[in-house]
């Protein structure tokens, strides 16, 4: 039966409603520039009426539940788009630093310094015995190598720095998936057995999300999403089992977190290799795995997998060093193969990579059949001697004993050069060819007798390159761009660079081969990764897909960009919080509340009067 306590009642309830109205509107407002907060509203109900005669009898209002108004959908595409955007943000922030290292553009750089080193030589090839034009050009090489070697320092610092972040960054990853599965544990504490909702963790957890898809391109799995669209049409909410994948590896299963693993001691310049350790303690390889995020495009630039020697065999910015030692070792092999004929009394190669034993073809230098000729000259400039060495698929550089199928045997062989019948006047007699097996160095010098007549020998290559493999005679010490430089012994005097072929008075012709190997055809690389360019040609290529790549990481930014700014501006609209929208509920329910406190008056004034009656 219905009493005026039911009216009071009545009336306490709809204060209740009006008080946690503004309570969440408050809230709301409070939070209005928090990151990643949902507004929220207050879901009421009619209580369950008396029955009476006659009909039932209201019972009031209730407070069924809070709920943030969150679309899962329009989040989905935030997440994305927000790792989207952060990938092509790192991707144009380190290219364009790259970029950086080759400003050809504005006639500044190495492909400026190699203009001048050749216009150097030009000058040298005018007067070959100018020795002021000797230390010119030994100060413009110098100038030349080292900007090689920056840049390539530059781009290993570079490269350095993204693994650093990658390490700090999985970290971070690490760190985030932790707390989503404590999250998910209070969540369902918060949420088990009754109608509350955990609106403020469930918005720390969407945050946490968020900046996970933004560091790695993390995939959130649930067991269904729920709409309210009584409620507001907007909401679109997951519920059930969660799990986080990256990669296809599980990092938080509900409750339960999987960190990512980190190892940089297995690899001999420390870079950060990743694994996922599986529960029977399996280590997987993880690296591949990430594409995505933050991380995604620091592995892209950095690489991702580490070869044998250390270093990596993917990634920009590996392809861009590797593409600068093959343009240095190009050079360094084609200068030093012309450099070779240049006259001089004794040759030594660099410690070679092979051993005396093994066919030079089957090796990844940069050896070529076909023939070099060794010629030997007196001090007046005559040749005196010559012969001609064979390169096929056997030769070998001393195969002892010695054989005709080596370089030292061919040089060493008892021949008549001359065909003049004199056994005493050939190459073998003028020059002793050696190859020391323990420091694998090759060797030619001239014979004392000969020396001390002032006589001298070259190298004329006729395609094999072996002198600019070897470094025989060298003008540039070094095998790539970390270590290209001039030989030790013409920084130390450089007025033994030698601009003439033979000791002739003024003969030129080393220097104008110099000159001419700005246009000439050079090979680049090694083993299976060989191409043929000119020395101009090949860097301008390089540096074009530096700037090509920049380019058009730029452009993809911008419509990226674009993209997230839209997506982001509809997902505001959806849960971001509205200062006028809550300022109108505080009017609404102001007025609510003080409607209610009337009730209460009134039903106060009639039991006065009730009570008045009795009295």
């Amino acid at each position: 039966m219905a009493s005026i306590f039911n009216a009071l009642h009545i009336g306490y309830s709809g204060l209740n409603a009006a008080q946690i109205g503004i309570d969440t509107t408050g809230h709301n407002i409070a939070n209005a520039e928090t990151e990643g907060y949902s507004r929220q509203r207050v879901v009421t109900a009619a209580s369950t009426p008396l029955s009476v005669d006659p009909g039932q009898r209201g019972g009031g209002t209730q407070i069924t539940e809070i709920v943030r108004v969150f679309d899962e959908f329009v989040f989905g595409r935030l997440a994305n788009a927000a790792q989207n955007k952060e990938n092509s943000d790192t991707l144009k922030k380190n290219l364009e630093e790259l970029s950086s290292y080759f400003p050809e553009i504005d006639d500044v750089g190495i492909k400026n310094d190699m203009q001048n080193y050749f216009d150097t030589w030009q000058s040298l090839a005018a007067n070959p015995s100018n020795t002021s034009l000797k230390v010119a050009l030994a100060q413009q090489t110098q100038t030349l190598t080292q900007h090689i070697q920056e840049t390539r320092s530059q781009i290993t610092t570079l490269q350095s720095s993204l693994n650093d972040q990658v390490k700090v960054n999985i970290d971070e990853v690490n760190r985030i998936a932790k707390q989503i599965s404590e999250l998910n544990i209070e969540i369902n504490k918060a949420e088990s057995g009754s109608a509350n909702n955990a609106n403020d963790l469930r918005d720390q957890r969407t945050q946490l999300e968020l900046t996970m898809s933004k560091l790695i391109g993390a995939k959130v799995i649930v067991g269904q999403i729920e709409t309210n669209n009584v409620i507001d049409s907007n909401i679109a909410l997951k519920q059930g089992s969660y799990t986080i994948q990256i990669g296809g590896f599980n990092i938080v299963d509900g409750g339960s977190f999987h960190p990512i693993g980190m190892d940089s001691a297995s690899n001999q310049n420390g870079y950060n290799d990743l694994y996922y350790e599986r529960q029977d303690g399996v280590k997987v390889p993880y690296t591949d795995s990430i594409t995505g995020g933050k991380i995604g495009a620091l592995l892209e630039l950095r690489g991702s997998t580490i070869g044998t020697n250390g270093e990596f065999e993917d990634g920009f910015l590996q392809e861009t060093i590797n593409n600068l030692d093959a343009f240095a070792k190009g050079m360094i092999e084609a200068t030093n193969n012309v450099y070779a004929e240049t006259a001089t009394t004794s040759m030594q190669s660099n410690p070679l990579s092979f051993s005396n034993n093994q066919s030079l073809l089957s090796t990844d230098e940069n050896f070529n059949t076909g023939t070099f000729d060794i010629i030997v000259y007196d001090i007046a400039g005559n040749e005196v001697g010559r012969r001609t060495i064979s390169m096929d698929q056997g030769t070998m550089i001393d195969d002892l004993p010695m054989t005709t199928n080596s370089i030292v045997g061919q040089i060493n062989l008892s021949n008549d050069d001359n065909k003049d019948g004199n056994a005493l006047n050939d190459i073998d007699d003028m020059l002793l060819a050696t190859f020391n097996t323990n420091q694998k160095v090759f060797q030619v010098d001239l014979k004392a007798s000969l020396l001390a007549q002032g006589y001298t020998f070259a190298i004329e290559d006729n395609g094999t390159n072996f002198a600019g493999v070897t470094g025989i005679n060298r003008f540039y010490d070094g095998s790539d761009a970390k270590n290209i430089s001039l030989n030790s012994a013409l920084k130390e005097d450089s007025s033994k660079i030698k601009g003439f072929k033979s000791p002739a008075n003024g003969d030129n012709q080393t220097a104008l081969k110099m000159v001419e190997l700005q246009f000439a055809s050079v090979t680049f690389g090694s083993g299976l990764n060989k191409s043929t360019d000119t020395l101009y040609g090949y860097f301008d290529n390089l540096v074009t897909q530096v700037g090509t790549k920049t380019n058009s990481v730029i452009l993809t930014n911008d419509a990226l960009t674009a993209q997230y700014n839209a997506i982001k501006q509809e997902y505001d609209t959806v849960s971001k919080v509205s200062i006028d929208e809550e300022l109108a509920n505080l009017i609404r329910y102001q007025t609510s509340y003080g409607a209610a406190a009337k009730v209460i008056t009134t039903v106060d004034q009639m039991m006065t009067t009730l009570l008045g009656i009795k009295a």
